[in-house]
């Protein structure tokens, strides 16, 4: 049969000719719905957050017995809390660094002494292996940590700016992910791969951030600890938030980088009470880190001269140079061209590195897993082979000179600091030379940013253009495969060669010999990241305090945002990029003024699935079987205004234009309930089940639409026997409006139910058992699935009152708001789920994160269009 399309963008094709005319809902009900092709919407697998606070009785009553000093102890322990975080993560980026600057130092001089003494007896293939040995060894250790925990690989940002964003992303935030990450973090470094350790220290401050004030863990199940605070999304996802800030605090030394950090790139809003305990979090992790790594590098404890995991070390002029300065006014102009290049060169980054996860998701993911460690290995050989070679055949061995007078191709031993100094590589080059090549490719990352950032004249031009070219490459390829992995450093080190290239090429064909290498390098590594990343306030303030020098901060300022507008021109950032491709409904800022052609309606789910305040077990386990919803409207039926509610104004009458789908939808409902009584374990409800379906055999010459919505078949007994429907209603008689008064998580339902709250018919709701708000909350965050009850202990003809437990005042919507005031509201107040109620109380729809993502809103737009 002929296919025909029916609304551009959402994939809902309908078969032409005899249901050409049937809307979704009918096709629903008639079991006619076919797959979707070409899927562009977000996946429905990603749950949201649930932010907002649930305000019923048992809330109320905690509320009620806490005094002044229990609420001070709350906030008492919430501050040490926010400390142990900032400790903690600040230990763990000890831990990281220490090993990885033990195996690094390990591999550099078991390879430096095999070149120094290869290269006069010409055996530098041995050399070659013995590195290949050394980095394929640490990245196949890497990739089979990820295996263990694949949401460790990358680094960490795009999963926990979902997470701050308000979406679950399954096992970002477990133990395991973070023993796997930051273990496995330091084998990629270790093994060569142009990756860095600064990312995922943002992941692992996270994790430490989400579990540490839980006291519990799934992978210590044994490990328990009475401990009822914290226990709710909203406060798990405050200490995400102080937990990354202390991780980007840690990796940079910039506590108030990470405030902005955890502000700009995380959070879809911003709690003003957060705010200064996030900044005390980061501070307490990057003077931890700052305390530990000072003394045992130094010697000398309490010093604090360590702060980050990266530091660019002092900027100044050497005090025999009285025409040097850092930057001045003409500079700014050089600035803003870079920072145009920089965004040209991070959107050629982020379009290629799209192409390479759009290939992976193809011909990569679907495979087995040892694929992918293959493909690390793969990526391994081929960097080691390539910084291998160029060191040896492209490096250019330049002199060491103790003075100045030798210009641009002397390296001045007095005016650079020893760290520097020590770090010049003379492999494959005579006595009294260097090889700038290989100084760059046979450092750590850090060291060769330094040089970058500090040496004056010691790199030619070609150098410095082979280098950023290989580093471009070889570094776009290797984010992305499964291995944990950061990109800060990596674009870091690329954009300080392109800025120290920029700089050698001023001072040699132009003549500008006043210019300071060290600041052109400096903004050429704020344009890349910048033209990579998107970020402008945080990574201005980032790099600042990386400096240590506040003059820097509007030509930094300048450089980001030139390189943001002009890479936003072509794509955008990498870690958007990549939340797009995994399908994450992560929320922007703001809409576009045009989606104000919408309103509630037209993006709200009218498919409602609902409870009554007093429902029978069978009903609620029906209804938590056969949905995967996670919030459900409390209603009862409207009986009293029906005619009033069919006059009137366009405010009383709006519901009439759903009142077709709402009859649908329901008619659905109930044969779907009804179908699920066969497998629920009482023999009564399977034979009721069984004798209803065989009484309601319809007549062969009606329609079929027409027969299922006739039907006088009984849905599940109702609350009150005596107002199961009657023959003789009709079908507006049958689905009266629903009048809303509250809403109630599936947690509150299965908890409800696993702790056998409810009551018989003969007895009222009083006699109903009352749980406490710990006992509400004593299985999160991992609630027990209704597969998991044993159903047989349940009486089903029993009655749950869920009055005490719903949430009695949630956030409600018309169905005539602005798509715009719809998406503010939802944003910045944290929801999950937002219902749509009309002007008499009547509940016509919901609305949850899928209906506010950028794609879902285009889809409907153009809908919208096509309809006028």
């Amino acid at each position: 049969m002929a296919r025909c399309g029916c609304g551009a963008g959402l994939c809902c094709c309908c078969c032409c000719g005899e249901r050409e005319s049937r809307t979704p809902e009918e096709l629903t009900i008639l079991g006619e719905t076919h797959e979707e092709e070409d899927e562009i919407l977000p996946r429905k697998d990603y749950e949201s957050l649930d932010y907002d606070r649930c305000i019923n009785d048992p809330y109320l009553e905690i509320l009620e017995s806490m005094d002044n000093k229990k609420a001070q102890r709350y906030e008492a322990v919430k501050w040490v809390l926010v400390f142990a975080i900032g400790v903690c993560t600040g230990l763990v980026g000890l831990f990281v660094d220490f090993f990885v600057r033990l195996f690094t130092q390990l591999k550099f001089q078991v390879v430096q002494s095999s070149v120094e003494e290869c290269t006069e007896k010409g055996c530098l293939a041995l050399s070659l292996l013995e590195l290949l040995g050394f980095n394929l060894t640490f990245v196949f250790l890497a990739s089979l940590l990820v295996l263990i925990q694949p949401v460790a690989a990358g680094s960490g940002i795009p999963e926990i700016k979902c997470y701050l964003n308000g979406v679950k992303v399954p096992g970002v935030v477990r133990l395991r992910t973070v023993v796997c990450k930051a273990t496995g973090v330091l084998f990629s470094v270790a093994g060569g791969l142009f990756v860095g350790k600064e990312g995922p220290m943002i992941h692992s401050g996270a994790v430490v951030g989400a579990g540490l004030p839980q006291f519990q863990s799934i992978s210590l199940r044994k490990i328990q600890f009475n401990f009822p605070y914290f226990c709710s999304d909203r406060d798990k996802r405050d200490f995400v938030s102080a937990g990354a800030a202390a991780g980007v605090a840690a990796a940079f030394g910039a506590p108030i980088g990470g405030t902005l950090f955890s502000l700009e790139e995380g959070s879809s809003f911003w709690n003003q009470g957060l705010t200064w305990k996030v900044l005390f979090c980061s501070m307490a992790a990057t003077f931890t880190l700052n305390f530990f790594r000072s003394g045992i590098q130094f010697g000398s404890w309490g010093s604090f001269q360590l702060p980050g995991l990266l530091n660019f070390g002092e900027f100044k002029c050497s005090e025999s140079d009285k025409k040097c300065h850092l930057w001045t006014a003409v500079d700014l102009g050089f600035f803003i061209l870079m920072g145009i290049v920089g965004g040209l060169l991070g959107a050629t980054f982020n379009c290629l590195n799209k192409r390479l996860a759009k290939y992976r998701m193809r011909n990569v993911h679907p495979k087995p897993k040892l694929v992918r460690v293959l493909e690390s290995l793969l990526v391994s050989l081929t960097t080691t082979v390539m910084v291998f070679v160029a060191s040896m055949v492209l490096g250019e061995c330049r002199q060491i000179s103790s003075s100045r007078h030798g210009g641009n191709d002397t390296l001045n031993l007095q005016d650079i600091s020893e760290d520097v100094n020590s770090s010049i590589k003379t492999f494959f080059c005579p006595n009294e030379t260097y090889n700038d090549m290989a100084t760059l490719f046979f450092n750590p990352q850090e060291s060769a940013i330094l040089q970058l950032f500090h040496q004056d004249g010691t790199f030619s031009p070609v150098t410095l253009s082979l280098f950023f070219l290989l580093y471009f490459l070889l570094s776009c390829w290797t984010y992305g495969i499964s291995v944990p992995s950061g990109l800060f450093v990596p674009s870091l080190l690329c954009g300080a060669a392109f800025g120290r290239l920029v700089a050698n090429l001023l001072k040699s064909y132009i003549g500008l010999d006043h210019i300071y290498s060290g600041t052109f390098a400096l903004i050429g590594a704020a344009a890349f990241l910048g033209g990579v990343v998107r970020m402008t306030i945080s990574l201005t303030v980032i790099l600042i305090e990386s400096t240590n020098e506040i003059t820097y901060g509007l030509p930094i300022m300048i450089t980001l945002m030139v390189a943001k507008w002009t890479g936003d021109f072509f794509n955008k950032g990498i870690y958007d990029i990549h939340v797009n491709l995994r399908g994450v409904p992560l929320l922007e800022w703001e809409t576009g003024m045009e989606m104000d052609k919408l309103q509630a309606s037209d993006i709200m789910e009218p498919n409602l699935t609902y409870v009554y305040p007093h429902t029978r077990i069978q009903s609620l386990v029906s209804i938590l079987r056969t949905t995967v919803h996670h919030a459900f409207p409390v209603v009862t039926e409207n009986r009293g205004n029906e005619r009033e509610f069919m006059k009137g104004n366009q405010l009383i009458s709006n519901n009439i234009k759903f009142k077709k789908s709402s009859i649908l939808t329901r008619a659905g409902e109930q044969r779907k309930r009804s179908q699920s009584m066969k497998s629920y374990p009482s023999s009564e409800l399977r034979n009721m089940c069984d004798e209803h379906i065989a009484t309601e055999e319809p007549p062969e010459k009606e329609d079929l639409l027409q027969q299922m919505l006739e039907r006088r078949y009984t849905p599940y007994p109702n609350l009150y026997p005596d107002q199961s429907p009657s023959e003789e209603w009709t079908m507006e008689e049958r689905f009266r409006p629903l009048t809303f008064h509250g809403l109630i998580l599936r947690s509150q339902l299965v908890t409800l139910l696993d702790r056998g709250v409810c009551y018989s018919e003969s007895q009222s709701s009083a006699s109903q058992p009352r749980l406490s708000h710990a006992e509400m909350l004593e299985d999160y965050p991992h609630y027990p699935d209704i597969h998991d009850l044993d159903l047989t202990l349940l009486n089903p003809r029993m009655i749950v009152d869920v009055t005490p437990y719903m949430n009695p005042s949630p956030f409600t919507v018309s169905p005539n708001t602005h798509v715009s005031q719809v998406f503010n509201l939802f944003r910045t107040m944290g929801l999950r789920h937002l219902p749509v109620v009309n002007a008499v109380g009547e509940v016509v729809g919901i609305i949850t994160r899928h209906n506010l993502t950028h794609e879902f809103l285009q889809a409907r737009l153009r809908q919208h269009y096509q309809t006028i």
